[in-house]
């Protein structure tokens, strides 16, 4: 087996090697990026929520730029939702802060009753840039 090829933002090794998994992984000509939450450097949640969001699409941000690549690269979102039936809204007021132009990604909301002490997490699939 090859060995995967790991991408890794700078500033949050620790967490990653403290809960064993990759930030991302290229194959293929994509980058698939794990979840991401709104996490402090020291894994800790945020506790607003909308600032939650905002440091989840931090993270995110961290993880695709350390691949070369940008929100506008990602063809494939899902997001996960503590409570989606309460928090939709909110967390919906934020993500157009991120987001871009279209046309969008496609994306899935999943609802869910536990993330690990956060409310909101973002995974995609980004293309990465042609290399010259």
């Amino acid at each position: 087996m090859n060995k995967r090829d790991v991408v890794f933002p700078a500033g949050r090794q620790a967490l990653y090697e403290r809960n064993r998994y990759s930030p991302a992984i290229r194959s293929n000509g994509f980058l698939f990026v794990s979840g991401q939450v709104g996490s402090k450097e020291d894994g800790s949640p945020e506790p607003n929520l909308e600032d939650q969001v905002r440091l989840a699409f931090t993270n995110l941000n961290g993880v695709l730029q350390a691949a070369d690549c940008s929100f506008d690269d990602v063809v494939d979102v899902t997001v996960f939702i503590v409570d989606p039936e309460k928090q939709f809204e909110r967390i919906w007021q934020v993500v157009p802060e991120f987001w871009g132009d279209a046309p969008f990604p496609n994306i899935t909301c999943v609802g869910v009753t536990w993330l690990y002490g956060f409310q909101f997490e973002i995974k995609v699939v980004a293309k990465l840039p042609e290399q010259a």
